[in-house]
């Protein structure tokens, strides 16, 4: 079984149709890239896919489960967004940090939030946040910044930052875990490090759904690739079908202009 399905997916915003029906499948440990021009879609799609963004039409469904089918409003309530948000793990282009808050507490906050939501919280208050803080430190260790735990954003690199909201998104334990043009905001010289996360987290067997422009990054680490144009899946298969074997007109040149830069 797919541990994440999307069917038919639209959105519109006012008069523009931004996602046209969109549909695709991932297995659990896949690494999905979506490659596209700036306005066809891709990050509309991943804030549909973390409700951020209520889709028009579509279903979506984790590990079997129907998060959203518009043809079932018991699916399409407000109340039950947070929840269905926790399926899915989102890294922004931006660090969107705490500013007020140290690295540590950055990752431990949506889980202390969390907790108090437990039956026992207030009986085993101690005890969970120790558990909380030492997974979060174990995080943070993945993602090489173990030394950095009290500093705070501002004290850091952009690439320090952005492995900081890696460590953020990893914290809720998401079936999937979703990056929006992860190395935008980035110097080149920084870019590398982040890239090298994400490879460290395919090693582990989390599923992933990257937006990018790193086109090396889509061949060696995707097992698939989608390209997005105008709000529709133009081309999707593996790195060597979409990006070395390109079938349509406007992936031709969209990759074609991406590796004269």
């Amino acid at each position: 079984m797919s541990v994440l399905e999307v069917e038919g997916i639209k959105k519109s915003f006012g008069s523009v149709e931004v996602l046209k029906g969109i549909d695709f499948s991932l297995e659990k440990g896949e690494v999905l890239a979506i490659i596209g021009s700036s306005g066809s879609g891709k990050t509309t799609l991943l804030r549909c896919l973390n409700f951020l963004e209520k889709p028009d039409q579509g279903r979506i469904a984790v590990d079997g489960q129907v998060l959203l089918d518009s043809n079932d409003p018991a699916t399409m309530k407000e109340k039950d967004i947070r929840t269905k948000r926790l399926h899915f793990g989102l890294v922004f282009q931006s660090f969107n940090l705490f500013p007020q808050y140290t690295v540590i507490k950055n990752i431990t906050l949506a889980q202390e939030l969390l907790a108090k939501e437990q039956d026992d919280y207030k009986t085993n208050k101690k005890k969970i946040l120790e558990e909380i803080q030492d997974y979060s430190m174990s995080i943070l260790e993945r993602v090489g910044l173990t030394e950095k735990a009290k500093a705070y954003p501002c004290q850091l690199s952009g690439g320090q930052q952005q492995r900081v909201a890696i460590a953020r998104a990893l914290a809720l334990k998401p079936e999937i875990l979703c990056f929006d043009e992860p190395t935008s905001a980035l110097d080149p010289e920084l870019t590398g490090e982040v890239l090298k996360v994400i490879r460290g987290l395919k090693s582990s067997d989390s599923t992933m759904i990257v937006v990018t422009h790193e086109i090396e990054f889509a061949k060696n680490v995707a097992d698939k690739v989608i390209y997005m144009a105008d709000g529709v899946i133009e081309e999707m298969g593996t790195p060597q079908q979409v990006i070395d074997n390109p079938q349509s007109e406007k992936a031709k040149a969209f990759l074609s202009n991406l590796f004269k830069q």
